[in-house]
């Protein structure tokens, strides 16, 4: 018999036993389901990433993905993000890559446990694959400043938070099936080509909404209203809260808002009669004065002209000669500079010789082409010199050559970049390519036939031909919108810092556009010319830094170059420079005549009510106090309210001189 020891000892024995015998079946379960499932893990990480080397073997892109079939996908590859335990891909993230082309079907739409996708800032084309928006587990879609174009697809994934396709070429309607997302949080579809009538999106979660310079209609649902007005500017026919009230009946405009009035003026700054009542009539210089004046003006300009014409010729002869013996030797012809090829160690001989392209640009030449180019001067400033290059087969482009850049290779470069992609506006001059070394940068933009605004404003005088005042509000609306666009990009941050009427483009049909953005964190501290700002804000002259709000009082200082014909800088052969906005305030201060307009706008009637309404404006944007200066936002608002109405429905300029000389001046 044993004793209680003994007992226990036992007791504990077949405890053990019988633990072992009823733990086994589970041991056994669960490494049999461990031998199932991981034949199925394997197969589903290895079904991801064959779906993404199809996707890399299917589309172009300019930096090396290093995404080796030999290699662990989850460890070693760019832009992949697995689930903890490495069985799925979950995230594929490849912003600026330099991906081309439209994006391969039955690729990415195979990877079923994505949960976040973000190609933004590539070269992507062609419509939007219809598996990807609807893959069931994607929470974030990174699709911004690409090419992408066609209708937006239906059908989205119901766990969606976040979609971006801003910066994109998408047109038709915005699908009404995003009403179903009750998830979403953000929606960016901006700067699209997207029309027809915003859908009542009921989303309790959405907190940012971007609807922007698309071509929508209509009245905006009283669901999204709360949201504010920078995500439906730039669609004219949109109206309702936070815009204005869709008008049921149309009534007569109000008079000028006095939001941005400055408040030094006396009250006669807003006088409450029309300004024919109070403008004093134009002196009448004497016919025969005139044609007197004007053959002695011809008279002096011939004496002065010939032997010009002679050195010219002389001058001529001499450079032809040149260029034939220099052409030879390696000389320049007048062509641009050749850059020294310096350009440091560890870069390799492929790379010297290398433009990069942008996105769009149909240009088919090398940096060789372009140094062997004919070269014109278009004119120099204060960030470098303008040429007109024409390469052998016929191909015209302006290229500006940077002087002073204080950044390196790599900030450059990055800087480009977002020029690149900024410039995707139609008032926005866009970069189609650049060259960067030790001893040269050079721009390559498209060259624009008509030139600037301070070639039609104040470079004209030979032929007579000057701006009506339609013209100039329309190119006036069309440089706001642009540099409301620049302000608007980047989460708002962007600035221009160098606007100027000689940076305002002119093309067909006097569509303008905004150049030269994005130079200035290039450059060095500016320097100032020594008797007038010009165009700079007073902050800046201090600060030497350049913000939004003084871009807003350089653009008022063009409005008013624009209104009056004067000239904010000196110009060749005049030493007396006017300060705009302190001009034109001591004139509307002292009497409000009409010395503040442009002469050359005086020959038409009915449009006082308009300029006055935009040297309101202009006042406005070119406050001492900057946090007093409107947005460039509202400032589009203000000038689209003043924009004229057709032509056809003015007198002509005939009609006014018949008018005026059958009217006795009171």
């Amino acid at each position: 018999m044993a004793v209680p020891g003994e007992q226990e000892v036992l007791l504990r024995s077949h405890t053990k036993q019988l633990s072992m015998k009823l733990l086994s079946p589970f041991a056994a379960l669960t490494f049999l389901l461990f031998l199932v499932f991981l034949p199925q893990t394997i197969a589903n990480l290895k079904s991801d990433k064959q779906s993404l080397l199809d996707f890399a073997d299917s589309i172009p892109h300019g930096r090396k993905l290093n995404w080796n079939p030999a290699s662990p996908v989850c460890t070693s590859w760019v832009g992949i993000t697995c689930t903890p335990n490495g069985t799925r891909v979950i995230a594929l993230r490849l912003p600026g890559v330099g991906l081309r082309g439209p994006i391969p079907a039955n690729t990415l739409g195979k990877l079923d446990a994505l949960t976040s996708l973000s190609l933004r800032s590539n070269h992507l084309s062609g419509s939007l694959p219809l598996d990807i928006l609807s893959l069931p587990s994607l929470n974030y879609i990174y699709l911004q400043q690409n090419n992408l174009s066609g209708d937006i697809p239906s059908s989205f994934s119901p766990r969606l938070n976040v979609l971006d396709l801003s910066f994109n070429s998408f047109t038709g309607n915005i699908p009404i099936s995003i009403h179903n997302l009750t998830h979403l949080t953000g929606l960016s579809l901006e700067n699209n080509s997207l029309s027809g009538l915003i859908p009542d999106l009921k989303l309790l979660r959405l907190q940012h909404l971007n609807l922007s310079y698309n071509h929508l209609n209509g009245s905006i649902p009283s669901s999204l209203q709360k949201f504010p007005i920078s995500s439906f500017q730039g669609n004219s026919m949109l109206c309702g809260s936070p815009l204005d009230r869709c008008p049921s009946i149309l009534s007569p405009s109000p008079s000028p808002s006095p939001t941005y009035l400055p408040p030094s003026p006396s009250p006669t700054y807003l006088p409450p009669s029309p300004l024919p009542a109070y403008l004093p009539p134009s002196p009448v210089v004497p016919k025969k004065q005139r044609a007197k004046k004007k053959f002695t003006g011809v008279i002096i300009a011939i004496a002065a002209g010939v032997p010009a014409v002679l050195i010219l010729l002389v001058l001529m002869i001499v450079l032809c000669c040149f260029k034939k013996k220099d052409s030879r030797s390696g000389g320049d012809g007048g062509r641009i500079k050749k850059p020294k090829e310096d350009f440091g160690s560890g870069v390799q001989e492929a790379a010297k010789n290398k433009l990069i392209f942008f996105e769009g640009c149909s240009f088919n030449f090398d940096l060789e082409d372009l140094l062997r180019a004919s070269a014109e001067v278009l004119g120099k400033g204060s960030y470098g010199t303008t040429y007109k290059a024409i390469l052998e087969e016929g191909t015209t482009v302006a290229v500006k050559r940077l002087k002073e850049v204080v950044v390196g290779k790599r900030d450059f470069e990055q800087q480009m970049e977002i020029v690149g992609r900024v410039g995707q506006h139609p008032n926005v001059s866009p970069l189609r390519a650049y060259f960067y070394s030790k001893d040269e940068k050079l721009l390559v933009y498209d060259y624009i036939r008509l030139g600037s605004l301070s070639t039609q404003l104040h470079g004209n005088m030979v032929t007579g031909r000057t701006l009506d005042w339609e013209s100039r509000v329309k190119i006036s609306l069309g440089t706001a919108r642009g540099v409301a666009h620049i302000h608007s990009a980047g989460g708002g941050k962007f600035t221009h810092g160098n606007i100027k009427s000689s940076n305002v483009l002119l093309a067909q049909d006097l569509h303008s556009c905004i150049s030269d953005f994005g130079l200035t964190p290039l450059m060095g501290i500016p320097t100032l010319p020594p008797k007038t700002a010009g165009y700079r804000a007073p902050e800046v002259i201090e600060t030497k830094k350049s913000t939004q709000k003084s871009d807003v009082y350089s653009f008022g200082v063009l409005l008013l170059e624009m209104l009056t014909g004067k000239s904010p800088v000196q110009s060749l052969g005049h030493d007396d420079v006017v300060d705009l906005p302190q001009w034109v305030q001591s004139v509307v201060r002292e009497e409000w005549t009409a010395e503040v307009f442009d002469v050359e706008l005086m020959r038409y009637e009915n449009i006082e009510e308009e300029m006055v309404h935009m040297l309101q404006i202009a006042m406005a944007c070119v406050e001492v106090v900057p946090d007093m200066r409107p947005k460039m936002n509202e400032v589009v608002r203000m000038i689209e309210e003043i924009r004229p109405s057709d032509t056809g429905n003015r007198p002509s300029l005939e009609d006014n001189k018949f008018k005026r000389a059958t009217t006795h001046t009171p």
